[in-house]
């Protein structure tokens, strides 16, 4: 036999349905159903308290992936009207700008390892107890 509801839940439940940022706050574990009730229950719906609740939820996962799936479809339109000849073009230009760098990049560094001299060493002898004649 199921239990009857009490009319306050039903309209708490429409309540929630018209504020769905409520759903939001007991999942961040700010407020409790209960808490929630009784504050609704004792304020009323047309309370100044419930303006501060956001209308919209947070996106589910279902809309996260609906969204996911547009992006995926923009991306699709996006590649189909591409000139592939343009953009091979596009590349080969970057490469050998890239190329260019690399080449005067590398021209600094083989300066740099010209003009710096290795410092004057000391002759050094096999022997470090060898006597000289006089």
């Amino acid at each position: 036999m199921p239990k009857k509801k009490r009319p306050s839940v039903e309209k708490f439940k429409e309540f929630v349905r018209e504020h769905p940022g409520l759903r939001n706050e007991v999942k961040d574990n700010k407020y409790t159903w209960q808490e929630l009730f009784e504050e609704w229950y004792i304020l009323g719906s047309d309370n100044e308290r419930w303006n501060d609740v956001p209308t919209e939820s947070k996106p589910t996962k279902k809309e996260s992936d609906e969204s996911g799936a547009d992006l995926v479809g923009t991306l699709m339109n996006t590649v189909k009207n591409m000139d592939i000849n343009q953009i091979q073009q596009y590349i080969s230009s970057a490469s050998q700008a890239l190329g260019a760098i690399q080449g005067i990049i590398t021209s600094f560094q083989g300066e740099k390892t010209k003009t710096e001299a290795p410092a004057p060493s000391k002759p050094k002898s096999s022997n470090p107890f060898a006597f000289k004649k006089d």
